[in-house]
C-alpha cells in the first residue's frame, strides 16, 4: 500500500521549492491566532468596552494580529494575576477539573480492585500504575485570554476589546510600548503601524457621546490636567475609515436620524463636552495638550445605522498633528494614509 501512495502521489510541483510550505499553511503551522468574537457586534451595541485598534498594511491582517498580540501580551502579562476575580476563576476552574478528575480515577481504581477481588478470590493486588496523577490535565489548563478579536468590514485594521470590566489602563500600555520602542528595548515591529488606545466604545448618540466625553476628560484632569498651563488647549480628531455618511445613517434603517451625529455636529457635542469640564480650555489643532479622538469602528455585523465609535483622551506625547491629528507610529518612517 505504501508503494501504490507514492507511485500516486502528485509531482507538478516546480512551482513550489521543496519543503516549502505554502503561505496559508505557514500561518496555520506557525502563528496562532484566537477566533473571532462574534457575539461582539450585539455586546457593543450594549455596552462599553475598551481595548485596541491596530492599523496595518492590506492583506497583511493576519501577520500583524500575531505581531499585535506578542507585543500586547508582553505588556498586559500581568493582567489576570492583577485580576482577583480572574485569579479566582481560573482557580475554580482547575479545582473543578481536579476533583472530575480524581472521582474518575477512583471509580476506574475501585472498578480494577473489584474485579481483581473477585479473580483472586479476595486477593487484593492493584496493578502498578493504575493510580495516576493529574499533572498532565493542569498543565493543559490554560489562563484566559482577556482580549477577544472582533471582525471588521475594513482591511487594514485588527480590533481588540477587553473581555471583562477588569481591565488595565490602555493609554499606560501604549505609552509604554512607545517608550519601550524610543529606548530600543522593544524590537521595532514590522506590520503594525499604530496602536491606538480605545478607552471606551459608544453607539454615535449625542448624548451617551457627550457622558462619556466629559468622564473621560475628567479623569484627564485629576490625573493629569493639574501640571499643564492655562488655558488648557484641546483638539478633536474624528475618523471614519472610508465609512461614507451614508452608510452610518444607513438607509434603510430605523434609527432616529435626529439622533445620530454627522461629523460637524460630533465636533460641536465633543467641544461642549470638553468646556462643561474644562471651563478655559480653547481649540489648538497645531500644539494640544490633550486631544479627544473619535474613531468609527467597522465592526462586521452592526446594523446600519447604528455606528459604534471608540473613544479616547490622549496626552500630547502619544499625538501628532501633521498631516492629520492622529496616535504617533509605532515606527517613524511610517507614512501617514488618509
Amino acid at each position: 500500500m505504501a508503494e501504490l501512495e507514492v507511485a500516486e502521489a502528485p509531482t507538478n510541483l516546480k512551482d513550489d521549492a521543496p519543503g516549502e510550505m505554502k503561505p496559508w499553511e505557514q500561518h496555520s503551522a506557525v502563528i496562532s491566532i484566537p477566533r473571532y468574537d462574534y457575539k461582539a457586534p450585539t455586546s457593543l451595541l450594549h455596552r462599553s468596552f475598551s481595548g485596541f485598534l491596530v492599523t496595518c498594511p492590506i492583506k497583511r491582517e493576519k501577520s500583524a494580529t500575531k505581531e499585535a498580540m506578542s507585543i500586547l501580551d508582553k505588556y498586559l502579562g500581568a493582567i489576570t494575576t492583577c485580576n482577583p476575580e480572574a485569579e479566582e476563576d481560573l482557580q475554580n476552574i482547575v479545582s473543578k477539573r481536579r476533583k472530575v478528575i480524581m472521582t474518575e480515577t477512583e471509580e476506574y481504581i475501585n472498578g480494577i480492585e473489584n474485579k481483581i477481588l473477585n479473580e483472586n478470590n479476595g486477593a487484593r493486588e492493584v496493578p502498578e500504575g493504575s493510580c495516576s496523577s493529574s499533572p498532565k490535565s493542569d498543565a493543559n489548563t490554560e489562563k484566559p485570554n482577556p482580549l477577544s478579536l472582533v471582525k471588521l468590514t475594513r482591511s487594514g485594521l485588527l480590533l481588540f476589546t477587553f473581555s471583562n470590566d477588569h481591565c488595565p489602563d490602555v493609554v499606560d500600555t501604549v505609552s509604554n510600548i512607545m517608550q519601550s520602542l524610543e529606548s530600543g528595548s522593544l524590537k521595532a515591529p514590522l506590520w503594525c503601524h499604530r496602536i491606538l488606545p480605545i478607552q471606551t466604545t459608544c453607539v454615535l448618540h449625542e448624548k451617551e457621546l457627550g457622558t462619556l466625553v466629559s468622564k473621560l476628560v475628567a479623569d484627564f484632569m485629576n490625573n493629569e490636567g493639574k501640571e499643564l498651563a492655562r488655558p488648557i488647549k484641546f483638539a478633536v480628531g474624528y475618523n471614519r475609515r472610508g465609512i461614507e455618511e451614508t452608510e452610518l445613517k444607513g438607509k434603510n434603517s430605523n434609527s432616529n436620524p435626529v439622533a445620530l451625529l454627522d461629523r460637524n455636529k460630533c465636533f460641536e457635542v465633543v467641544a461642549a463636552a470638553v468646556k462643561n469640564i474644562v471651563s478655559d480650555s480653547v481649540v489648538d489643532l497645531k500644539c494640544p495638550e490633550l486631544s479627544v479622538l473619535i474613531e468609527v469602528l467597522p465592526v462586521s455585523g452592526i446594523p446600519n445605522g447604528s455606528p459604534v465609535v471608540a473613544v479616547s483622551v490622549l496626552p500630547r506625547k502619544l499625538i501628532m498633528t501633521k498631516p492629520r491629528l492622529c496616535i504617533k507610529a509605532l515606527v517613524h518612517d511610517v507614512k501617514s494614509k488618509k
